[in-house]
């Protein structure tokens, strides 16, 4: 036994010491056999559910790896993707898909909110910047909302930490859980890409439990998500007067009107011709194999030491607030 438990902890410490050329190698290596599912016939194993799964594991095991450049193209790569996604929509396919979602999520960014409030500051007595950070980040988009919210509260990095962590945790579970709760419900694909948009924290998330559900739950969850992620900016500029927060900067996100140039020009430009629509699709298809990889650099930033920082009490009021919402959407759904 005791031989067995001085292996394992060895084996971890070779991880560890090795873990930037493990790193570099598992991209490589996602990246690879991505690009052969382009070869005809051929059907890719990495999957947004296997790449964010293959990025946890890493590390929880080896820690984290380069995590300023991962950070980095994290974000810059899913906004790409994102905007890329756009060039395989149809403008008016997608927004009248998405009006019922849209109604509803006035309700659910003004619910989440108080809920948001109630829990973390009543209940579980958690400090007012990360209480407020982590509900704005579940009502809105997640890790863009905190980072967009964060200057204008003036929160510390310990604080943005531990919200961005409790987030992340949860956005990983979704991705997993989501998919599997709306095959069990036998959810439409109007129906999951409604649910998931609302009740999913993080765009990437989002678009990955629509890519897994199906083609059209992705258009759904995409367009409701990314019109959700505009209140970013009513949400700073509340947080600014309420908090009394002057001259602090607002941090717009303007990747998504990137998407919506780029579903008009799908829908009014290249979907009129074969080869445009072709160009479009090339397009699509590359940044659906770049969300991926994304997936799997988000994995990658959620160590051990991210998951010790969180603390029970944030990750509490995340859990319960997800829950809120996550039940209440399908509520919604079904009810009306």
């Amino acid at each position: 036994m005791a031989s067995i438990q001085t292996a394992s902890v060895s084996a971890l410490a070779y991880l560890q010491r090795k873990n930037k050329i493990t790193y570099v190698s598992l991209v490589v290596l996602l990246s690879v056999f991505l690009l052969l599912d382009y070869i005809p016939g051929y059907s890719t194993w990495v999957t947004p559910p296997v790449a964010l799964f293959l990025g946890l594991i890493f590390a929880l095991s080896s820690g984290q790896a380069h995590p300023k450049f991962n950070k980095k193209v994290s974000k810059y790569l899913l906004q790409y993707s994102v905007v890329g996604l756009g060039f395989g929509m149809n403008l008016q396919a997608s927004l009248a898909s998405g009006k019922e979602g849209m109604e509803f999520t006035v309700i659910s960014v003004v619910g989440t909110m108080l809920i948001g409030w109630f829990i973390g500051r009543k209940f579980l007595k958690v400090d007012r910047d990360t209480s407020y950070l982590i509900s704005s980040g579940t009502a809105i988009c997640g890790g863009s909302a905190i980072a967009a919210v964060g200057p204008v509260l003036r929160a510390k990095d310990t604080e943005m930490s531990v919200a961005l962590g409790t987030i992340f945790i949860l956005n990983a579970i979704a991705l997993f859980i989501f998919p599997v709760i709306g095959h069990a419900l036998d959810m439409s694909q109007q129906e999951f890409g409604t649910w998931a948009a609302i009740a999913i924290h993080d765009t990437s998330s989002v678009v990955g439990a629509g890519a897994a559900y199906g083609e059209e739950a992705l258009q759904i969850a995409t367009t409701i998500k990314l019109t959700r992620a505009l209140w970013i900016i009513p949400l700073a500029l509340i947080t600014s007067f309420v908090f009394k927060g002057k001259g602090q900067k607002i941090s717009i996100p303007w990747f998504i009107f990137f998407f919506v140039l780029a579903m008009i020009f799908n829908t009014y430009v290249l979907g009129t011709t074969e080869t445009g629509a072709m160009i479009g699709e090339g397009i699509n298809s590359l940044a659906r194999k770049t969300l991926t990889i994304t997936l799997f650099f988000i994995g990658a930033s959620l160590s051990r030491d991210v998951l010790k920082a969180v603390g029970i009490k944030p990750l509490i009021q995340g859990t319960l607030l997800w829950i809120v919402i996550s039940v209440s959407t399908l509520a919604y759904i079904y009810l009306f």
